[in-house]
């Protein structure tokens, strides 16, 4: 089986980790520090935050700006469930943007709609997770616009982005948001098994999320409320997780991230050679923005179905069964039982349905070589003959 996506771990990264084995730190020790600074310094950003997976970074990035009940998170319905289901951890309640047909992300018109109509109802968001889906980062110029304009803070989930750019600057930088999230799961560009990241600009911002993602414990004096009983003394001040990244997943992020321009770069020759083998195809292959880099975590393609004597199933299982993993990213968050029970329905947001109907992740990894991606295609091609 091609998978659709997959990690690289060459003998340095296990020299890493080996390495950290033989230490005195399997956790909370000086790896975490330094992968943070690295990551932080690589993207341009004053703060970061490692924790165990992308899911927590953005839990502590809601409860960083606030977020509480009677407030309300908006996000795309094409994202994984974590990006709505972070507003739900916070007690507060979720909507939705339709997307954009061209980049599949978050449409700012339709977001600037939205917002005028929720303002009239005085239930504007509180918070905006945009997703930079498959990498392509939003058109955040004008959001961030809206976001001057209507008052809300925005986290971006760049789970897909790390090494993509924005007007010329890499992802992560906060330039145009309050916080900034990374993945480290292992199909992303670079992994740590599992693991994530929020990044901030933010003093305080910065300093919550640190007390969040460690049970709210803190041994800093001016957050106590008395003077220390001793050396040993901490206090709990915050309702705060254990959402702590280890020594070992830090020492293979450090690693990963030295070889990270590399790996988009590789992806970028893929999906330019993807563009060529399918060019007779009847599909539409993803358009990028000239005016951004994208990270390539995934190539979605979208079948003309109109011009294919199948359903999109029929294509999805007949390429499973010829050893191509195929994936489909994602099925719409509005449509998942969860939150139909909240009353969201089939119909409420076309355009992202229209695209689930339609869409299919090729694989895309930067080991995949032009024999498997020639397999792919030929394997896709057979198919939709």
């Amino acid at each position: 089986m091609i998978p659709y996506g997959r990690q690289e771990i060459i003998q340095s990264d296990i020299d890493a980790v080996v390495e950290v084995l033989q230490s005195d730190f399997l956790t909370q020790g000086p790896k975490v520090p330094l992968f943070e600074q690295t990551v932080a310094n690589k993207v341009g950003a004053k703060h970061a935050i490692a924790v165990n997976s992308a899911t927590s970074a953005l839990h502590i990035a809601c409860m960083a700006l606030g977020l509480g009940q009677a407030d309300w998170l908006w996000t795309t319905p094409i994202t994984f469930v974590a990006s709505a289901n972070c507003g739900l951890y916070c007690g507060a309640q979720v909507d939705f943007v339709d997307i954009d047909p061209i980049t599949y992300n978050l449409c700012p018109k339709a977001l600037e709609a939205k917002l005028i109509a929720a303002e009239r109802e005085g239930k504007l968001p509180k918070i905006l997770v945009v997703v930079h889906l498959c990498g392509q980062p939003c058109d955040m110029h004008a959001i961030h616009g809206l976001s001057q304009r209507y008052g809300f803070k925005i986290i971006e989930d760049a789970s897909h982005a790390i090494g993509g750019k924005y007007q010329g600057e890499y992802i992560g930088n906060c330039r145009y948001s309050d916080i900034t999230v990374f993945s480290f799961h292992p199909v992303k560009i670079i992994t740590t098994a599992e693991g994530g990241m929020a990044l901030t600009n933010d003093d305080q911002l910065a300093e919550n999320m640190n007390l969040y993602r460690s049970h709210g414990v803190t041994r800093d004096q001016n957050r106590m409320t008395h003077e220390p009983d001793g050396p040993w003394y901490y206090q709990q001040v915050e309702l705060g997780y254990n959402y702590r990244m280890t020594e070992l997943q830090a020492a293979l992020g450090i690693s990963q991230t030295e070889r990270l321009d590399t790996f988009v770069a590789l992806r970028h020759d893929l999906a330019k050679r993807y563009d060529g083998l399918l060019k007779e195809l009847p599909v539409k292959t993803p358009w990028q923005h000239p005016g951004s880099y994208s990270g390539l975590h995934l190539y979605v393609i979208r079948l003309q179905l109109d011009k294919i004597g199948k359903t999109h199933r029929e294509v999805f299982e007949c390429l499973r069964g010829q050893g191509i993993g195929v994936n489909l990213h994602y099925i719409p968050v509005h449509t998942q039982p969860y939150y139909q029970k909240m009353g969201f329905m089939q119909g409420d947001f076309p355009i992202a349905e229209r695209y689930y109907s339609e869409a299919l992740s090729l694989p895309m990894y930067h080991g995949l070589t032009d024999v498997q991606q020639d397999t792919v295609v030929g394997c896709l091609r057979k198919v939709l003959s």
